[in-house]
């Protein structure tokens, strides 16, 4: 369903208003689709060492009861009809059959037809009958998003639930990733953990990270701090080679997290959460894993959606060590349409929150990104403030989400983000 097609902005306009006129509705219709299964699993130990088993989030959520609260805001709605063609040609049908009354007007037509003519007549009305009740059937657009919708915040409620108790009860992580799509991380350098950070004061969400920390005798003044917010429709299962990868080469701690609703997060994909769990894995960040809880060594990594929440601290915290924005966009809205019609739903103004970034900021994309143009990545260096620009690096055969591929092109990305983070101590 393209945002831009009359059916889709009917759909997120009704949504926008069935919720209140909520923008994050509208946004995380739009933006979030975290995958489903999550691409990796959270084994659970007890205090006391034990195995815990594992805790089905569809099993919970079954047992939720109908009638749960959850469901306030736009289980009644319906979307208004439209006339198919068929129909179309059924009212015209009708309103000839009216000439000089609707009774007798049916009954000389019906003089007329032959039998072979009645037969075929009525095979065509029941096709349209079958065409119609099948319509029925289907779900509009704008039921579609609010069943996602409650479906998310059923499974929010579940996990918050469970990750509190958890927490009460001393239970500790280990990362399983998805043996299809990837390998457990290697990192002899240093220690991997998994962990649940929060609760979140505002919502009690619990926001699962995977953690790369250097052993001490590897750290010093100059290590650097990686919190790395990743992409959409991907999560930490898909990204900790990646991460593993960049602990290694870059000698530095690494954090990757999930926002709300990914992964093994808790919460609601919203834009306002992915804020709210960026300021709280980055207090995490500064006082468990940053070297000497400076923030100065800390430096923020956002890649296409994880641009917003990274844009967003950097503006937030003055301190910050460094910004590196690879494939980011100036803001959520523009990404879709060109258009400011549905300015009033934009989301993520990357491009007014980079002109208060006052850290030194890399920015990287290629130039065949048919995701989210290269423009958007040129209009935030340009409006970086001069101090806080660092060579960018625009690269000319690589597309959204292919920047790292192949031999040359990793070694060349490693280079540049080491000669980055280089500068910071400049």
């Amino acid at each position: 369903m393209c945002c831009c097609c009359p059916s889709a902005v009917s759909a997120l306009f009704c949504l926008w208003v069935r919720s209140g006129f909520s923008k994050d509705s509208v946004a995380g219709a739009l933006t979030f689709f975290p995958p489903d299964p999550s691409l990796y699993k959270f084994g659970r130990t007890g205090k006391d060492g034990e195995t815990l088993p594992e805790e089905s989030d569809d099993i919970q959520v079954a047992r939720l009861d109908q009638d749960d609260d959850i469901d306030d805001d736009f289980s009644d709605y319906d979307d208004e009809d439209v006339l198919d063609e068929e129909e179309l040609g059924d009212i015209e049908l009708s309103e000839k059959n009216d000439c000089g009354g609707r009774a007798n007007g049916n009954a000389t037509v019906a003089k007329k037809l032959t039998k072979k003519e009645e037969v075929r007549a009525n095979s065509e009305k029941s096709k349209n009958q079958k065409k119609r009740a099948q319509k029925k059937k289907e779900k509009s657009p704008t039921e579609l998003l609010t069943e996602r919708s409650i479906a998310l915040r059923k499974r929010a409620k579940v996990r918050n639930a469970r990750d509190a108790l958890d927490a009460a009860n001393g239970v500790t992580y280990t990362f399983i990733p998805n043996p299809n799509i990837s390998r457990p991380p290697h990192y002899s350098a240093g220690t991997i953990s998994a962990v649940k950070i929060g609760p979140q004061p505002q919502t009690g969400t619990f926001i699962a990270a995977l953690v790369y920390r250097l052993n001490p005798s590897h750290a010093n003044a100059k290590t650097k701090t990686i919190l790395y917010s990743h992409g959409n429709a991907t999560d930490v299962g898909a990204m900790n080679l990646t991460q593993s990868f960049l602990a290694r080469h870059l000698n530095a701690n690494v954090i990757v997290y999930d926002y709300s609703g990914y992964g093994q997060s808790g919460g609601v994909p919203m834009e306002k959460n992915t804020y709210r769990d960026i300021k709280l894995v980055y207090e995490w960040t500064a006082k468990h894993l940053a070297y000497e809880k400076r923030e100065e060594s800390i430096v923020v990594y956002g890649q296409s959606v994880g641009s917003g929440p990274s844009c967003y601290i950097a503006k937030k915290r003055q301190n910050i060590g460094g910004l590196i924005l690879h494939s980011p966009f100036t803001s959520g809205m523009r990404v879709l349409t060109p258009s400011r019609a549905l300015a009033c739903l934009d989301i993520f103004p990357n491009i007014d929150r980079i002109k208060h970034v006052s850290c030194p900021t890399l920015v990287i994309h290629g130039m065949k990104d048919e995701e989210v143009d290269v423009a958007h990545g040129r209009a935030l260096y340009e409006a970086l403030k001069d101090d806080c620009k660092r060579e960018p690096w625009w690269v000319p055969d690589r597309g959204h989400n292919d920047i790292m591929d192949g031999g040359s092109h990793l070694e060349e990305y490693l280079r540049r983000v080491k000669r980055f983070l280089a500068s910071i101590d400049d």
